[in-house]
């Protein structure tokens, strides 16, 4: 039967799809999957269908335009957003666009051109007929006819293009910018005499070259490659298009900034590499390996060569990363074993860059995605493996609904397309190492170099003597010691403090008055480049204050120290020495991550410090001291993860140092070294931490011995958001008990630890249970269902396996 309607997704905050008519002339294109133009209101926007149906639906709107010759979301990728849908409580629309590049979404254009306008029966359209006289070319969007005339009139222009008097066209702006093109010329005809050449060309003896140079390379050849390296003119090429020798063809090429980017191939495999190789390939499909390797085992080699047979025979992979820093190293060393086949899709991309790595993955010219979180929902085609690198990393989880975890989505789609998904980390989450005994799990216990991994010096800064000269920034005698000695032998230093500008806050001496942002929580950070008081969560700055706003006293005090004054303090210690810094403010330009590490790996930079972007994932030999100039910044932070991701944080740091036979050290200054992260982190021990952190959060119960959700509510009003989150607390508490018979908790509601962000009040209840389907039935009927008194002047979301209750 032919489809006469379609169900098709919006990026609309709505629960359901919208119900469109197919016309006759699009049904052989419209699919599932397929993106479509759709009017919605006196707007027209773009969509994805998710549903055909035959019942009549001559009185629904119609679907203007399908924009893709194929449809650019398979049905695999259909069946996921679906899952995400209902796991996550977010409508299936916001689903789809989160896999979408946001250039292939929007809204699109509908033009009414005027034909004849004495075939208008007057009445309701003669306003719009009028416009369109006076329009330039006869011709406006509907959109501006609505808004000129102050009224919807898509009924009346489809009454006014039946009756011949306007054309309806649709010219969509939404399906992503155009890729350039390259043009070619292309042999129409084939001169194997001479006798057929002399009687083509007669005296036209460039055109003749140009035809023969042209059938020499096998037909076809940019007229770029013809024109800068064989030297023939445009003309003499529009010579052999008019004399009907040759035709002119613009095909599409795709815009990867990585072009040329690639490792030399990797070495062989060690026999503990290749026994985890087996190990992988051995494992059902559908299934998860964690990869467990100590720093420097050569994790990359091992999930790149388990997946190579599959690409070679025309499968396709998926390689995420954490941060955008790390993106530049492995596409190199993806690249050095695939080759061109590899696409990239991450935020430092344009639009038209990343829904170029998009179209090519979708067409199958290129097999290989890697990019960072939103990279799994890449359109590759037969895919065999997914990969995880760094799986334990908080910024895998979404911040915007839907507010996904790419570790959870890539399980879920390898379980769709019946592939393998490798979750490669030295320190693993504590969800993913709970559940070791459901997986496969590989272990990597050497480094690949042979060498052991790096003494680890805990140095107490309660007792340790400090430099006289450093002031506020926390440098002990023998960190100072430890850097001259590697600057004086020519080997490189990383120093790892986790905190970005140039202090924590400014401080009033007299009355102690901390400047604070006027919309969050928070007290303002100082930056000195460019000098000035900031908010890291919103984005508001302020002047630094010449006195104080509450007393007038003239003297601020700066506390705490940040990456800025960490510079200034180590290019005044070791004015001889290369100092590059890398947080968030030296990277803000576009390829400034790849500059800064490649300048580091050629051996131009001797000290690289900064944030936790410098603590993963980097691979570089001449590193022979790591320094963590404060490992307490996170271990006591109200959160049930702070002593896990210290536990991360310093211990994929240290893993950066004694990555060749030169060996390495690590120092690591805190004022709690008896604390069991610490401790553990510098004994390179993860399983017996993993085993003390996992007992340890038995009781009260947090992840992984249950799930969890936060429900977030939100609000200008303060007395408005803090009533609210009372009365949701007693709405969700009697419907668990009326509902679930036991088996979930209701934490709070109480304020969250950053009450305001974006002068916004917050306060949240925490869902708790052992059961995860009990807990998806409460967060779907909570976020569907709640009465519309409470949700009167606030916003609530429901964030599902949150990384953090901030």
């Amino acid at each position: 039967m032919i489809p006469r309607s379609c169900y098709v997704a919006l990026p609309l905050p709505a629960n359901k799809a919208y119900s469109y008519r197919i016309p006759d002339g699009l049904v052989d294109r419209i699919v599932c999957g397929s993106r479509v133009v759709v009017p919605v209101r006196t707007r027209q926007m773009v969509g994805v269908v998710t549903e055909l149906t035959h019942e009549g639906g001559e009185d629904l709107k119609p679907v203007l335009a399908v924009p893709d010759d194929s449809p650019l979301v398979p049905a695999e990728l259909l069946k996921l957003a679906e899952w995400m849908s209902l796991y996550y409580a977010a409508p299936l629309g916001r689903c789809l666009k989160s896999m979408l590049p946001s250039a292939l979404w929007g809204e699109s254009r509908l033009l009414a051109i005027l034909v004849d306008s004495s075939a208008a029966s007057g009445g309701a359209s003669a306003d719009i007929v009028k416009v369109l006289q006076r329009a330039r070319n006869g011709e406006v969007t509907a959109s501006s006819l609505a808004k000129r005339l102050k009224r919807p009139v898509w009924d009346a222009l489809q009454r006014l293009n039946r009756a011949g008097a306007i054309r309806l066209e649709t010219r969509p702006v939404s399906t992503g910018p155009r890729p350039p093109t390259n043009k070619v010329l292309v042999l129409a005809t084939a001169l194997p005499s001479l006798i057929e050449r002399e009687k083509t060309f007669g005296r036209a003896w460039k055109q003749r070259a140009a035809f023969e140079t042209i059938d020499s390379l096998g037909g076809e050849v940019s007229a770029s490659l013809l024109q800068e390296t064989h030297g023939f003119s445009s003309a003499v090429l529009n010579g052999l298009v008019e004399r009907g020798v040759a035709t002119i063809e613009h095909r599409p090429t795709s815009r990867d900034p990585f072009t040329g980017v690639s490792d030399a191939p990797p070495e062989a495999p060690t026999p503990e590499q290749l026994d985890a190789v087996k190990a992988i390939e051995s494992s059902a499909l559908g299934s998860t390996t964690t990869l467990y390797g100590v720093t420097g085992s050569g994790k990359t080699l091992v999930y790149l060569e388990s997946m190579r047979q599959a690409v070679n025979s025309g499968g396709g992979a998926i390689i995420l990363v954490p941060e955008i820093s790390l993106t530049p190293q492995t596409i190199a060393r993806v690249r050095g074993v695939f080759g061109g086949d590899v696409a990239v899709l991450h935020s430092a991309l344009s639009d038209g860059e990343r829904a170029d790595a998009w179209r090519d993955l979708a067409s199958g010219r290129k097999r290989v995605a890697v990019g960072a979180r939103s990279a799994v929902f890449a359109p590759v085609h037969r895919l065999c493996a997914v990969v995880l690198d760094e799986e334990h990393d908080a910024s895998y989880k979404n911040s915007e609904s839907p507010r996904y975890h790419a570790r959870d989505v890539a399980i879920k789609r390898t379980q769709i397309e019946s592939c393998r998904l490798i979750l490669s980390s030295a320190t693993p989450s504590l969800e993913t190492w709970s559940r070791r005994e459901r997986t496969t799990v590989v272990c990597l216990r050497q480094r690949v170099s042979g060498q052991a991994l790096p003494d680890v010096g805990l140095v107490d800064m309660r007792s340790e003597a400090r430099i006289r000269e450093s002031g506020p920034v926390p440098w002990s005698a023998r960190m100072d010691k430890a850097v001259e000695s590697r600057l004086r032998d020519g080997e490189q230093v990383i120093l790892l403090l986790n905190r970005r500008g140039f202090a924590h806050y400014l401080q009033c001496t007299t009355c102690g008055e901390v400047s604070g942002c006027p919309k969050c929580s928070i007290a303002l950070t100082l930056h000195l480049t460019p000098e000035r008081l900031f908010c890291h969560y919103c984005g508001f700055h302020d002047p630094v204050p010449v006195g104080c706003a509450v007393c007038g006293g003239e003297t601020q005090r700066s506390r705490g120290v940040g990456t800025q004054q960490l510079e200034h303090w180590l290019i005044e210690r070791y004015p001889q020495a290369r100092i590059r810094r890398m947080d968030a403010d030296t990277t803000v330009g576009k390829w400034s991550h790849s500059k800064i590490l490649e300048s580091f790996g050629k051996g131009e930079v001797d000290i690289l410090f900064g944030t936790q972007m410098i603590a993963k994932g980097l691979d570089f030999p001449r590193v022979t001291l790591v320094g963590v100039i404060d490992a307490d910044t996170s271990l006591h932070l109200p959160d049930f993860r702070s002593a896990e991701r210290t536990f991360q944080l310093v211990s994929q740091v240290a893993g950066r140092s004694g990555r060749s036979v030169a060996g390495g050290e690590v120092l690591i200054q805190t004022r709690h070294p008896d604390h069991f992260a610490i401790e553990f982190a510098a004994a390179h021990d993860f399983e017996n931490f993993a085993a003390r952190e996992i007992e340890r959060r038995r009781e009260p119960p947090y992840p992984p011995h249950v799930w969890l959700a936060n429900v977030i509510v939100s609000g200008e009003s303060e007395p408005v958001v803090a009533n609210a989150s009372v009365e949701l607390g007693r709405w969700i508490t009697e419907l668990v008990d009326r509902t679930t018979d036991g088996g979930l908790d209701v934490v709070g509601p109480s304020p969250a630890p950053l009450a305001r962000i974006k002068g916004r009040w917050r306060w949240h209840l925490v869902l708790r249970s052992p059961s995860r389907r009990l807990l998806g039935r409460v967060v779907r009927y909570g976020s569907r269902n709640m009465p519309r008194r409470i949700l009167s002047g606030i916003t609530v979301v429901y964030d599902r396996d949150p990384v953090s209750l901030f």
